[in-house]
């Protein structure tokens, strides 16, 4: 099941500590993020999936407006025994609908070099590589993504 929350909602800041520590250790560092962090005053959209029972958090993202005709796909993440369920498609699609909504018309993202599987995951699902964007030009770690919405 995933539903719209606040940035705010305890659950869906316990998820975001997982992907936290996750990307901590994948990267040996805790400031492998360029730019601002995500926070409640810049997310349009953020989207908790439990599983089916409603009871077991299982993944999260968010939406950040970039400009009138775009938006930036924030903490996308699913934890690991859930990974392979069509989790993160699912929050995919519910975050492009819910761009699609506000009249957006592109996704644009960052993720990072030590991430090989969000970049499958990404490739797979029609996003096309684009060079970095905003706070990420300049920066070794990040790879940037782009779909278009239809």
């Amino acid at each position: 099941m995933i539903e719209s929350r606040p940035w705010d909602d305890p659950a869906g800041a316990a998820l975001r500590a997982e992907q936290r520590a996750e990307l901590d250790t994948r990267y040996g560092c805790d400031n492998h993020e360029p730019g601002a962090p995500p926070s409640a005053s810049d997310i349009d959209v953020f989207l908790v999936a439990t599983d089916l029972g409603g009871t077991r958090l299982v993944g999260c993202g968010a939406l950040r407006r970039l400009d009138s005709t775009s938006a930036e796909v924030k903490r996308m993440y699913v934890v690991p025994h859930a990974r392979g369920s069509g989790v993160a498609t699912g929050l995919l699609r519910a975050l492009e609908s819910a761009a699609a909504d506000r009249g957006w018309t592109t996704l644009r993202l960052e993720t990072g070099t030590a991430q090989l599987d969000a970049q499958r995951f990404y490739q797979r699902e029609g996003y096309c590589h684009i060079p970095l964007f905003g706070s990420y030009v300049g920066s070794d770690l990040s790879i940037c993504y782009e779909r278009e919405l239809r």
